[in-house]
């Protein structure tokens, strides 16, 4: 990466996308989450049950991301952290929601699993940048924006490369770079490199916060990879 004093003077233009990107990308993600869903059937049915008595009802988490092109649609996932909330009502910080199971979960990445229903359905790709919240659409500065024209991933070159332990900036940098290198290769390089990263437990958390800080803008400034 090599730094720039302004994102703002940055033109972002998209490649024309390549044979793979263009006609096998979509098809192969259809596939290999198709196949993963019936081969993993058994540990989605433990996990589910253990997951209805760690959390005392609902195993699943679901909310509104952005897709491709900030289209709306709902992740599915796996809840690692309670509801619990203090004498305001008000939910009490990610570290004391997070519970042993949960720990667990994020660790070995297995809270991700049902977002294999997500690829199937074409919201997701098997990999691409993680989709985010709702509210941080309008805190992307236009070049960040830019993570948006694929669709989003279940896992992908910041997961690979860091995971929570790299900024916000150097995420969307990495998000912005995969959309215009997008290649076979690539993608099965990524997914060795992010076996290797949750097999380490790496990047699990930030520096100061047991999942991931809210992302509250960039401005102007931040890295730019060429």
């Amino acid at each position: 990466m090599n730094k720039a004093s302004d994102h703002s003077t940055q033109v972002f233009v998209k490649k024309k996308p390549g044979f793979y990107e263009k006609y096998i990308k979509r098809c192969l993600d259809f596939f290999l989450a198709f196949c993963a869903l019936v081969v993993l059937s058994p540990v989605l049915l433990i996990l589910t049950i253990f997951g209805t008595i760690a959390m005392h009802g609902n195993p699943f988490f679901t909310q509104e991301r952005p897709g491709k092109n900030e289209r709306i649609f709902k992740l599915i996932k796996f809840r690692t952290m309670t509801n619990k909330k203090d004498k305001n009502g008000k939910l009490l910080p990610d570290e004391k929601r997070l519970t042993s199971y949960g720990k667990f979960l994020r660790k070995t990445s297995l809270d991700e699993l049902p977002e294999l229903l997500n690829i199937v359905k074409g919201d997701m790709s098997i990999i691409g940048p993680r989709p985010l919240l709702v509210v941080y659409l309008d805190r992307y500065n236009e070049y960040q924006k830019h993570r948006h024209d694929v669709r989003p991933g279940l896992t992908g070159y910041a997961q690979a490369n860091g995971r929570n332990a790299v900024t916000w900036e150097e995420k969307f940098e990495m998000d912005v770079w995969y959309v215009n290198h997008i290649t076979f290769w690539g993608d099965v390089k990524i997914i060795l490199q992010t076996v290797k990263t949750v097999l380490k437990s790496e990047g699990i958390s930030s520096e100061t916060s047991a999942t991931m800080e809210e992302f509250m803008g960039t401005g102007n400034t931040g890295l730019l990879r060429r």
